[in-house]
């Protein structure tokens, strides 16, 4: 069945839970009852990729991801490392995660691709046209899903390149990283073309700003609520895994593993 990456957000800005988990001890807490709910990996990431966001430096991020890996990966639990720098990829690696979570692919670090593969770890590619505070302007597509698909390939060619093995490499085709509203649905919808490139697929689509503007479209609340995009994030990773992705990153694991198996159970 479909993979579950939990997000651990240890930051103070992240769109949807900064602040709540940047304590160590509440930050691997979470992560366990995330790894028991169901989750097949835990994604830590030190800094916030939302819209807008300003960078942190490697080493405070490393202040804030480090302690979190060394115990959540000595109570068994396997782990990513969400991050932009390659130092961090490295000193995470070493204090045992198992995969390097780079949202731009290589393109925001020039060392990364050269850390990962003298790492041993697995890399999960995104796509990305640019960092958080000016990704939007890029947002400008003909075929979205096509055009994805097609940068992803010149990622997975530049990681080959570097000496990544095509067995290590995961694609993420960045669910709104420099894409709005719309274009995102597209993305989803040509699935197909992006698992067609043969590496693993993750997709992450929880609690994302273009879930909220549709469901706004049928409410007349004033904004979503939290529960109510868990709840589209459970429905989209469903139908994620029905069109072949690998895994899905999410907040709310327990949602979206109900949601995976009533969808397994409907296919037989």
């Amino acid at each position: 069945m479909t993979g579950i990456w939990g997000i651990v957000n240890v930051t103070p800005d992240s769109f949807s839970d900064g602040g709540r988990y940047l304590d160590v001890d509440r930050a691997v807490e979470h992560g366990l009852r995330m790894r028991a709910d169901g989750a097949t990996v835990l994604d830590v990431g030190g800094e916030s990729t939302r819209p807008g966001a300003e960078r942190v430096g490697a080493d405070a991020e490393q202040e804030r991801v480090l302690p979190v890996i060394e115990r959540l990966v000595a109570a068994g639990a396997p782990v990513s490392i969400d991050t932009l720098n390659a130092s961090t990829a490295a000193a995470a690696v070493r204090a045992g995660a198992r995969i390097v979570n780079d949202v731009s692919g290589g393109l925001a670090d020039a060392d990364m691709l050269a850390v990962v593969a003298g790492s041993g770890a697995d890399y999960a590619i995104g796509h990305w046209r640019g960092f958080s505070d000016d990704m939007y302007a890029r947002a400008e597509y003909h075929r979205p899903a096509r055009e994805v698909a097609g940068e992803l390939q010149e990622r997975v060619s530049a990681a080959a390149a570097a000496g990544i093995a095509p067995s290590r490499l995961i694609i993420d085709p960045g669910i709104g990283f420099a894409k709005a509203g719309a274009q995102n649905w597209d993305v989803l919808r040509g699935l197909d073309e992006i698992v067609a490139l043969g590496p693993r697929v993750l997709v992450g689509t929880s609690r994302k700003r273009f879930l909220a503007e549709t469901l706004l479209r049928v409410h007349t609340d004033a904004e979503v609520s939290e529960a109510r995009r868990d709840l589209a994030t459970a429905v989209t990773s469903a139908l994620a895994a029905r069109a072949g992705v690998w895994a899905v990153r999410v907040h709310d694991v327990c949602a979206t593993r109900d949601a995976l198996a009533i969808a397994h159970a409907w296919e037989g």
